[in-house]
């Protein structure tokens, strides 16, 4: 099966498992959902250069009991003047289960992404791994993971290939006097054959909550895909739409 197909064997599975499961959920109390909107952005202009960067993504999630599934989609969008300079697309679906002691769950994920300004033509990772809640309360989140994927991946440049990547992530969450949000993700995801080469994606935003559910914020991205020698740093603004039902 050629990896194209499968990419969307996996997520379309993947996408089943969700419905089903929210499906369910309408009958159990203890079901929660939860989606998340950012749109922010950026524009620069002078006399004789202009450039600008839009950066979206839309999340849902389902929990019910000992299990969690979300779906996570974003896009990167830039030009400066008439050139491109972003046109990154990621969409990711993974579960969380959280069968055996406190604060300790086992994840899996699937994740494809095309990405122009770090020359991936499709890149699909997937895999199984294990995290611990460091600091696990409703205002404080410390999270660290680790697990294995598998990549397969066809590059701007020609280059098809796979290879398995160990996958290390720092997640954190923290929320200060119910007014200002700080989160952040960052992974750094190294090949095992192949010491050199390995992929850094790193976010950051800070919020500043203007009701339960809206808050302007700033994000900062940094992304690396050490193979194909390139990397992108997006810093933008805009407003974050955060709602529990």
């Amino acid at each position: 099966m050629h990896y194209k197909y499968y990419c969307i064997y996996v997520i379309a599975a993947l996408a089943f498992c969700c419905c089903k499961l929210q499906a369910f959920a309408q009958y159990s109390d203890t079901t929660q959902r939860h989606i998340i909107l950012t749109s922010t952005g950026s524009i620069n202009k002078s006399n004789t250069d202009k450039a600008y960067l839009l950066n979206n993504s839309l999340g849902f999630g389902v929990k019910k009991d000992d299990f969690v599934f979300n779906t996570t989609n974003t896009w990167i969008y830039g030009k400066q003047n008439s050139n491109i300079t972003n046109n990154d697309f990621s969409s990711t679906l993974f579960f969380n289960l959280y069968k055996t002691f406190p604060h300790f769950y086992y994840w899996g994920l699937a994740n494809y992404n095309t990405s122009f300004s770090l020359k991936i033509k499709n890149q699909l990772l997937a895999g199984l791994g294990v995290a611990y809640s460091v600091i696990d309360k409703p205002n404080a989140y410390l999270n660290l993971s680790d697990g294995v994927l598998y990549d397969r991946s066809n590059l701007l440049a020609g280059l098809d290939y796979h290879t398995y990547r160990n996958s290390f992530r720092l997640n954190y969450h923290f929320l200060i006097k119910e007014l200002i949000v700080f989160d952040g993700s960052h992974f750094l995801q190294s090949s095992f054959s192949n010491s050199n080469d390995y992929i850094i994606r790193s976010t950051s935003t800070l919020g500043i909550k203007l009701r339960k559910w809206i808050s302007l914020t700033t994000s900062f991205n940094y992304n690396r895909m050490n193979i194909t020698n390139s990397d992108n740093l997006n810093f933008t603004y805009g407003l974050t739409l955060d709602k529990y039902f």
